[in-house]
């Protein structure tokens, strides 16, 4: 059956298979392409200021270690990000004000810390900068704590917030109970990993009013599951190849939203 609507297509953390992830090289690179939207990953520095990085420590993808939140905005603009030396851990103020004027949409994951505990006035300091940088309403926010994302949602102004939920949080609660929880939340969509979306979990979230969505569709096989699955919203590590095999699939160009 042909899919009735395209979903739309997200570089994941700036396109992370084919440039250094979360870095404005990616995001430059990424807007280039006819994507929909972009999404990073925020954990505050020490000073209370949302850097754009995945993880809660430094390691993985930067020449310092520790904690993200133990170290100053200062500290992180002097750090420099595996595979691009020539940048630092970028602010989200910079990131919003890089995509400011292409019209697209900016996806914002709000991290928790190592210990899955939100981190105190982040909420509030991400979209303190959303609204300095006139982004407010060009932004999803998203986030695995739930409270976080219906907070969001609630404070108004937002494109959209998103419960992300794992694939093993599905095992334990089930379809209905999962679906049900966020309809509690009052969140508009529900996204899990390419992995766990099922055409059950699809149809439970659209007859309840919700946007499904998926991350983690890197690969071709991965990609043309979610688009066979009717999602709304697909996040990929390869852009290129996902608006390609949008593209194919509906027939037509993608074209940025």
């Amino acid at each position: 059956m042909p899919i009735a609507t395209p979903p739309t297509i997200i570089a994941h953390r700036g396109g992370a298979f084919l440039w250094p992830e979360n870095s404005l090289a990616a995001f430059r690179a990424a807007l280039a392409l006819p994507v929909e939207e972009v999404e990073c990953d925020v954990h505050p520095s020490a000073d209370g200021v949302p850097m754009v990085i995945h993880d809660a420590t430094l390691e993985r993808t930067t020449d310092l270690s520790g904690p993200v939140a133990r170290r100053s905005a200062a500290d992180l603009a002097a750090a420099r990000l595996r595979g691009a030396p020539a940048e630092a851990v970028p602010t989200l103020s910079a990131l919003a004000a890089l995509l400011r004027p292409s019209g697209r949409r900016l996806r914002v994951e709000i991290k928790t810390d190592a210990e899955g505990r939100p981190y105190p006035g982040l909420l509030e300091a991400v979209l303190a900068v959303l609204a300095a940088q006139g982004m407010l309403e060009r932004s999803v926010l998203i986030c695995f704590h739930g409270p976080t994302a219906a907070e969001a949602w609630a404070r108004g102004g937002l494109a959209g917030a998103v419960w992300l939920v794992s694939g093993r949080a599905l095992d334990t609660l089930g379809v209905r109970a999962t679906v049900a929880a966020a309809r509690a939340l009052g969140v508009p969509e529900l996204d899990t990993d390419i992995a766990a979306m099922t055409p059950g979990l699809r149809a439970a979230a659209h007859d309840a009013g919700l946007a499904a969505g998926v991350w983690a569709a890197n690969h071709r096989a991965e990609i043309e599951r979610a688009l066979a699955l009717g999602v709304d919203a697909l996040a990929t590590d390869d852009p290129p190849l996902a608006l390609a095999l949008r593209a194919g699939a509906f027939s037509r160009p993608a074209t940025p939203g």
